[in-house]
């Protein structure tokens, strides 16, 4: 199992300017891990994707499942097994790492379910596991995740300039709502001025109305 392992994935780590992909698969029987040894150069990169299949006792054939749990682990066995990856997830996925120094890692890989307990007791090869990895560290292998990024980045760019149109249209809002009030609170001035000029002017017309009919009234009874 190692072995071929081993050479299905060395060709990338001695020419790890190509990208290198291993499309593989191995059985997981539950009970214990598979693991196999990888000899990788400082600062590599290591992608991989992997997709378990349990099997089916109805059809005879290995089918995905949502209930398959995959549990990934990487050591550095020249570093008295220093763990720099534990990673749980769904029967579909992927798992990246980088080499901190050289030497020899070991790649371990545990079949679960993610409702509790092992599976593998319906086949006696146990769990298929599909296994595709690229090794080496150059720009193609982050190609995908550079265009996926690329593409997050300028949603976020999209994101910030929207919000920025937003904050201008609030901010001439905001003007215009000023310039509103401030033109009616002078308008609303001017009113009661013109009203109290008004109420001036006819208090003083009516004055002078009643003094004049006064005025004519006294005149006409001494005649």
């Amino acid at each position: 199992m190692i072995s071929w392992l081993r050479n299905a994935v060395l060709f990338g780590v001695l020419g790890f300017n190509v990208l290198p992909a291993s499309a593989l698969y191995f059985y997981i029987d539950g009970s214990t891990p598979k693991c196999f040894f990888e000899e990788l150069p400082k600062d590599t990169l290591v992608v991989g994707h992997y997709r378990a299949e349990d099997h089916d006792q109805q059809t005879g054939r290995y089918v995905s499942k949502d209930t398959l749990a995959i549990q990934i682990t990487v050591d550095e066995t020249f570093d008295d097994d220093h763990r720099i990856v534990n990673q749980k997830g769904s029967a579909t996925g992927r798992f990246t790492f980088t080499s901190a120094e050289s030497g020899e890692h070991r790649l371990c890989f545990w079949a679960s379910s993610s409702q509790g307990g092992w599976f593998g007791a319906g086949h006696p090869d146990g769990v298929r596991l599909h296994l595709d990895m690229a090794i080496g560290a150059t720009s193609e292998i982050e190609s995908k995740d550079r265009e996926k990024l690329g593409d997050l980045v300028q949603r976020v760019r999209d994101l910030n300039g929207r919000l920025a149109d937003i904050r201008r249209e609030q901010v001439f809002q905001r003007e215009r709502e000023s310039e509103f009030r401030d033109q009616s609170e002078s308008t609303n001035a001017r009113v009661v001025r013109w009203s109290i000029v008004q109420i001036v002017v006819l208090g003083v017309t009516c004055a002078w109305q009643l003094s004049h009919l006064r005025s004519f009234f006294i005149k006409q009874k001494l005649t």
